[in-house]
């Protein structure tokens, strides 16, 4: 029994797209926390009278 699969251009474009989509879409997510993190940790300015 043989399979035979095709991957027309439009297949690959498709898949191509999601790839780039998802990596560019947790260097978001990353960034936002990474900044939300490094906040929680920065010292706060005081305030001298």
């Amino acid at each position: 029994m043989s399979h035979l699969a095709y991957l027309d251009a439009g297949s690959g474009s498709l898949i191509v797209q999601a790839v780039v989509g998802g990596v560019a879409g947790a260097a978001v997510a990353a960034k936002l926390y990474w900044r939300r993190l490094v906040d929680r940790f920065r010292r706060q300015p005081t305030d001298h009278r």
